[in-house]
């Protein structure tokens, strides 16, 4: 759903990637299971090589755009058993004489006889398909599909390693998550938009060039680069949450060069800002409610009485942080948004509800401590007080050049109220979105609609029941738009489902990409 959203806006918003973080909050803490793992072969040791461009492959590609699609790519080792290379890809598209950028990718070498690359996007906005390849390829893919695809992860334009969005300093990032907006009031909503100004024209100051570009379409077209210069005639690409967009995006504009695409954790492309936040305030309530009934099953949850009782208990908990900001260990100040976002982080995946009911104890006996490290987790932000990515400024920047907000203050007034109904844990948190968007250097190229697919080969669509940061009724919307595809509903709880759910997943989706197989539509699993 989204990075630690304590940017000043206070803004709570779409769809990105908890997966690898949730990875590093369970190694944190010994009472949390790990996502799925297998026993896998180690791949060969990677050796630097250089990758010439197919001429076949590169006589399709518009003149403007020839001498990207032919580069020759130098790989070299990395990460140890990787190799890594930068793709060059045009800032504007629009005018690609204009300059490039690089393109930051990873890949893992199949384990067998290859048929092609399989592209990963782990979602985000924001989130790094670098680092999920390097932190979670040796685990979240099965051996079936390790053996038949080198693995290629990417950092998008904008995130990390790409040409990255750089606001503030570590310190600086710091002290703006531990500021306080009563964005209800004037004043307060004055103050934000104020701070997020002057963030703004830091972003613009210290990004080049590149920040008005980072769209979703850019980003769809650099994996048609990256395609042609893995030397694929077509696709192969597993897109989670905000990579599903991508996915979607891309699907729409290269019909033709889609091969085999599964999109997991979908987001419905018609939606508007609004709606998509209103769907995710509704699923989170959901998400909570589910944990809450698990947590009273259990021994140790420091909640008590019917399900209406514990979740009243956490909502009072929240209040009482909003109100009166506590101190974690190391002095830093835990505001309700924070802590928050330390609640929502191990919502993304049911075996990370441990963390949950740790950091929720801890809490309730006057220590946030605990949650003020999950919500770290999800800022990027290590425990020696660096900040290891940029996944909050890549969001806001890439949402606001891909989604048209409502900034009137009346009508942003109006929909928070509307959301403290949909979720009456999180609305009040998730509300104001606008204002992340309002003073943005600049303006947005995407109008939200239907997507169109035109393509002859199947596409597959993942939707999760139980999915609180994209409902599972997205994935149906998707499924339905894109016409020719199938859709598989996970009955479960938590974000996405491939590589965390069950072998009936696992199993459709693997015989998909390496034999060919379309699951039947409507499959349950």
């Amino acid at each position: 759903m989204k990075s630690d959203r304590r940017r000043p806006s206070g803004s709570a918003r779409r769809p990105w990637t908890a997966r690898q973080r949730l990875a590093v909050v369970a190694g944190m803490l010994a009472s949390v299971l790990m996502l799925t793992s297998c026993a896998f072969s180690w791949p060969p040791a990677a050796t630097d090589a250089s990758q010439a461009a197919d001429p076949s492959i590169v006589e399709s590609a518009p003149d403007a755009l020839k001498t990207y699609y032919g580069q020759e790519l130098s790989w070299t080792s990395c990460e140890t058993n990787f190799q890594c290379a930068n793709v060059r890809v045009p800032i504007d598209y629009d005018k690609p004489e204009a300059g490039d950028i690089s393109i930051a990718a990873i890949r893992l070498r199949s384990t067998g006889t290859k048929k092609g690359s399989l592209l990963v996007n782990p979602g985000g906005p924001g989130g790094s398909g670098y680092d999920y390849v390097k932190d979670a390829g040796q685990t979240n893919f099965t051996e079936k599909l390790r053996s038949s695809y080198d693995i290629v992860g990417f950092d998008p334009r904008g995130v990390k390693r790409s040409a990255p969005v750089t606001c503030l300093s570590d310190a600086e990032r710091d002290a703006s998550r531990q500021k306080v907006y009563r964005l209800e009031t004037d004043q307060g909503l004055e103050a934000a938009l104020a701070d997020n100004k002057a963030i703004f024209e830091k972003c613009a100051a210290n990004s080049g060039p590149a920040l008005g570009h980072i769209d979703t379409t850019s980003s769809a077209r650099d994996m048609d680069i990256l395609r042609a210069v893995l030397n694929d005639s077509k696709i192969n690409y597993l897109g989670y949450s905000y990579g599903t967009s991508l996915g979607s995006t891309y699907a729409s504009l290269f019909p033709d060069k889609v091969g085999r695409m599964v999109l997991d954790g979908a987001i419905d492309p018609s939606l508007t800002s609004e709606e998509l936040t209103s769907g995710q305030a509704k699923a989170f309530e959901k998400a909570l409610r589910s944990y809450v009934t698990n947590c009273l099953q259990e021994a140790e949850c420091p909640l008590s009485g019917s399900v209406d009782d514990g979740v009243q208990q956490v909502r009072d908990l929240i209040n009482a942080v909003d109100q009166n900001p506590q101190r974690a260990k190391d002095g830093r100040l835990v505001t309700g948004q924070t802590f928050v976002s330390g609640l929502i982080t191990p919502l993304y995946n049911d075996q990370n509800w441990p963390v949950l009911t740790q950091a929720l104890d801890l809490a309730m006996k006057g220590d946030v401590t605990q949650m003020l490290r999950v919500a770290d987790i999800a800022a990027d932000r290590e425990q020696n007080g660096k900040y290891s990515g940029n996944s909050s400024f890549a969001f806001n920047a890439i949402n606001c050049l891909d989604y048209p907000t409502v900034t009137d203050t009346a009508a942003m007034r109006a929909d928070a109220e509307g959301l403290k109904k949909d979720s009456p844990t999180f609305g009040y948190f998730f509300a104001y979105g606008g204002i992340s968007c309002k003073d943005w250097p600049y303006k947005s190229v995407r109008t939200p609609g239907p997507i169109e697919y035109s393509g002859q080969e199947p596409i597959v669509v993942i939707g999760t029941t139980g999915d609180p940061a994209t409902p599972v009724e997205w994935a149906t919307a998707l499924r339905k738009q894109l016409g020719n595809a199938s859709l598989i509903t996970w009955k479960g709880e938590g974000h996405t489902a491939y590589g965390r759910s069950n072998g009936c997943v696992s199993d459709a989706v693997d015989s998909y990409f390496v034999d060919g197989k379309q699951p039947s539509d409507n499959t349950q699993c």
